[in-house]
């Protein structure tokens, strides 16, 4: 199977930092347990009010799923003005880089 990049980012009003990972530390442990789920990357800028996440998951197939779960949890926490991508990975080039996948 092919490994692929999910790409997540929306307007978010706060917390950030550390009172962001207090809050979200359960989530996070959670996503651990998502079928195809190889790690995430959480992103965040308080100054443009955003968050979001990177994450590789092990085949598109494994992302569309978790995509679908996400975005209802963050409909129904509220969020509006989601951005969501896949990317396939040219794994040539990105291990010139030295990202082992």
């Amino acid at each position: 199977m092919e490994k692929v990049i999910l790409y997540v980012d929306f307007p978010h009003q706060g917390p950030f930092g550390k009172e962001m990972a207090e809050n979200l530390k359960d989530l996070a442990a959670s996503i651990n347990e998502e079928p195809g789920f190889v790690w995430k990357m959480w992103t965040e800028s308080e100054k443009d009010k955003e968050v979001g996440g990177i994450y590789l998951f092990d085949s598109k197939k494994s992302a569309d799923q978790y995509l679908k779960k996400h975005k209802v949890r963050l409909e129904e926490w509220g969020y509006k003005d989601v951005t969501y991508k896949i990317f396939d990975i040219n794994e040539t080039l990105s291990k010139i880089n030295h990202l082992a996948i």
